[in-house]
């Protein structure tokens, strides 16, 4: 991974000759008066706080804000789980009316949250959508252009998949289980471990929704293990949603017998991959995901040029370590 001063730097000229070429009206507005009064107010919306994905997340900005205190000032706030939307467009509405200068927002859902943060963007605030992209179709029908700093969800699922079919045989059982169905990046995930199950012959026996959470993962898990005794792996699209796969397996007396792949590469998955009970997961380094929001939110306040998305690193991580 590249050091983030440099990528950074890298990111700013790119944005710099991707302002030439896009509309007016895509920009973001005049700077919002906390911005002109002093050191700007950057807010950043989480989703669950109960997922420690989210809470290193939140970790790694406030490290950053405490190293460039003079530079600006942090807000961070999430909701209570991954489901609690309303939550979160209170949590905008209240950023707006506090006049921040910026939001970076991980949204929980891809299509509720554009409108708020439409109002944001028309209010002079800048807003930067981090983690879970925004609808593509949304955003066009409200006309509004925000930049996604993030990973390739798609290619980094894919690789985590193509190395559990490593392990496998052409034509075993494995399952999906799926984010929300209204989350871009849970989408992106379930579809990059679709290209690596096609790509190895492998048979796709279910693929359902764990909705990013422990506990519905488990009862997924348990039921399909009964409908398909003979399955051979499950790939999780979240690494929370991995725990109650592995919880399943050892209720149904299965440990070690089926495969289970996740994405996130929190702490807890960490310690299965050393006991072999998690084969691989994906890093796309939490406590550097909002750093990257913010380092673009302020650029953007900095140099008023036109949003621009950035791809941010993701990694395959096993019981070896992390593979770039």
């Amino acid at each position: 991974m590249k050091p983030l001063k440099a990528w950074w730097s890298a990111a700013s000229a790119v944005a710099a000759v991707l302002v030439l070429g896009l509309g007016a009206g895509c920009g973001p507005k005049a700077p919002s008066e906390a911005a002109a009064s002093g050191r700007p107010r950057v807010a950043l919306i989480m989703k669950s706080l109960a997922n420690e994905f989210f809470l290193t997340m939140e970790n790694g900005a406030r490290a950053h804000q405490k190293a460039h205190a003079a530079e600006y000032e942090l807000l961070a706030n999430g909701i209570k789980d991954e489901l609690d939307i309303a939550r979160q467009i209170d949590l905008v509405e209240q950023m707006i009316a506090q006049k921040v200068s910026a939001i970076v927002i991980a949204p929980a859902d891809s299509k509720a949250l554009v409108a708020v943060c439409k109002k944001a963007l028309d209010g002079g605030i800048v807003v930067v959508n981090i983690d879970n992209k925004f609808d593509e179709a949304v955003l066009a029908e409200k006309a509004v252009r925000l930049p996604f700093v993030g990973p390739d969800n798609r290619k980094g699922a894919r690789r985590v998949g193509e190395h559990l079919a490593g392990r496998l045989q052409t034509g075993d059982k494995v399952a999906i289980i799926e984010g929300p169905p209204n989350a871009f990046n849970g989408v992106q995930r379930r579809l990059g471990f679709a290209d690596a199950i096609q790509a190895a012959g492998l048979k796709l026996a279910s693929s359902q929704s764990g909705y990013w959470e422990t506990d519905k993962a488990n009862q997924v898990a348990a039921a399909i293990l009964t409908e398909h005794p003979d399955l051979k792996a499950f790939l999780c699209a979240n690494d929370s949603m991995a725990l109650g796969a592995v919880a399943a397996l050892r209720a149904a007396g299965k440990s070690g017998q089926v495969l289970v792949v996740g994405y996130d590469n929190i702490s807890a998955v960490q310690a299965l991959l050393k006991e072999g009970k998690v084969l691989a997961t994906a890093d796309q380094h939490a406590d550097q995901i909002a750093v990257y929001g913010i380092e673009h939110a302020l650029d953007l306040l900095r140099t008023r040029s036109a949003p621009a998305d950035r791809e941010t690193p993701v990694d395959l991580v096993t019981a070896e370590g992390s593979a770039q």
